[in-house]
């Protein structure tokens, strides 16, 4: 585990763009598609990249998702 400091102050600095664990959720599939396709998913979604950068537990999911649409498509 990280820097307590760290987590905690990366979590109190979150943007006011940032979307909840719910509607990143519902939109992972999009933003992996966007992100592997046109690597621009980021400009496109900017909440789901706000929440991923704050949010560890989702960014963790987003990761195994991307890792299975890789594979996938091996």
């Amino acid at each position: 585990m990280g820097d307590p400091r760290a987590t905690l102050n990366r979590l109190l600095q979150t943007e006011s763009r940032e979307v909840g664990c719910t509607d990143a959720f519902e939109l992972f599939d999009r933003f992996a598609e966007r992100r592997l396709a046109y690597a621009d998913a980021e400009r496109c979604h900017p909440g789901v990249a706000a929440h991923l950068a704050a949010c560890d537990a989702c960014a963790k999911d987003f990761e195994g998702l991307l890792r299975a649409v890789r594979d996938s498509t091996k």
